[in-house]
């Protein structure tokens, strides 16, 4: 399970689970990418649950 993060600075991806980790990034500064993650987590279990609604059998 996964997180795309896209703006006009970069892409990113963010692994939910097991835990959240980043995949891989372009264009982000490390300090966009703390952020970005910041907000991952904060927002962890909204996005599984947004992800498995989507993704359901």
């Amino acid at each position: 399970m996964h997180v795309h993060v896209l703006s006009g600075d970069g892409e990113a991806k963010y692994w939910l689970e097991p835990e959240i980790a980043l995949a891989k990034s372009f264009g982000y500064s490390s300090k966009q990418l703390s952020r970005i993650e910041q907000l991952v987590r904060g927002h962890q279990d909204e996005l599984i649950s947004a992800w498995q609604r989507h993704f359901k059998d």
